[in-house]
């Protein structure tokens, strides 16, 4: 276990204990999850928690998102059950890359395990699909735009571009690890996968990577996925719908669970 693993793990305990709450699942999101962390990049965690059974009987509504910048290398913030079951119905891709996160840090119940399996029935392609573009679009705007660009921000738009592909060729939700995209979505002699993995490894040793000459090789190809891919996703199919029921019954549980059960654990990094 690392220094900041512990660190991390410590501050999950001090939030449940001020807060009155259980978190049922932690895991990485950010960077060091896609796997091109720069040697000075941040921790970003994310959570998932329940609340007292009373809390949730109330004629009020109530803030339902715990945030906590504990400083600048480390950002920590979590959703409640109930409001991570109705994104989640809704195939929101943060909180799927979540329940899949490559570094877990860790997971108490049932409840995760319990969302994944119902993942297939909810995931909508053209949802997600949307989000990973207006993602890259937004990235690709802002900060490749020019003969200078701040090179580092490819990852930015290539990995979001490669989930759409992932999407389109799999119809499921794409992997965090941005090697996992690369290797199935980017031929392995070509010239691109050649510029892309050199880029990765220099942001791996921690070099500057900010304005440079602009990389035509994944320029080229990120103007002509972001293009192919505006006129595909119109064309994909939404999530049907109909598991309600499930996820109300899910919620109910959870509360038993966690409020009437012991605790169980799995291993986690």
């Amino acid at each position: 276990m690392t220094e900041y693993t512990r660190i991390i793990k410590q501050e999950l305990r001090r939030i449940e204990q001020e807060e009155g709450v259980r978190i049922v699942y932690a895991c990485e999101s950010g960077s060091r999850a896609w796997g091109f962390p720069s040697r000075d990049s941040d921790y970003d965690v994310r959570f998932v928690y329940v609340r007292p059974v009373d809390w949730y009987v109330s004629i009020f509504e109530k803030r339902d998102v715990i945030e906590r910048p504990i400083d600048d290398k480390l950002d920590i913030s979590g959703w409640d059950l109930k409001k991570a079951l109705n994104l989640f119905r809704k195939s929101n891709p943060p909180l799927l890359e979540w329940l899949h996160s490559p570094i877990p840090y860790y997971e108490r119940y049932s409840v995760a395990e319990r969302i994944r399996s119902l993942s297939p029935l909810t995931f909508s392609p053209k949802s997600c699909m949307y989000h990973y573009l207006n993602m890259a679009k937004g990235n690709f705007r802002e900060y490749l735009q020019g003969e200078q660009v701040r090179i580092k921000k490819y990852f930015y738009v290539l990995r979001p571009i490669l989930a759409c592909g992932w999407i389109e060729k799999h119809d499921s939700m794409p992997p965090m690890e941005f090697a996992r995209l690369v290797e199935a979505l980017v031929p392995e002699d070509s010239e691109l996968r050649n510029v892309v993995e050199k880029l990765l490894e220099r942001k791996k040793a921690g070099d500057e990577l900010d304005l440079e000459p602009r990389l035509n090789p994944i320029h080229e190809y990120l103007r002509e996925r972001i293009e192919y891919y505006e006129r595909t996703a119109v064309c994909l199919k939404a999530a049907e719908g109909g598991n309600d029921a499930e996820l109300d019954a899910l919620f109910r549980d959870a509360l038993r669970e966690v409020w009437l059960q012991p605790p169980s654990h799995s291993a986690c990094t």
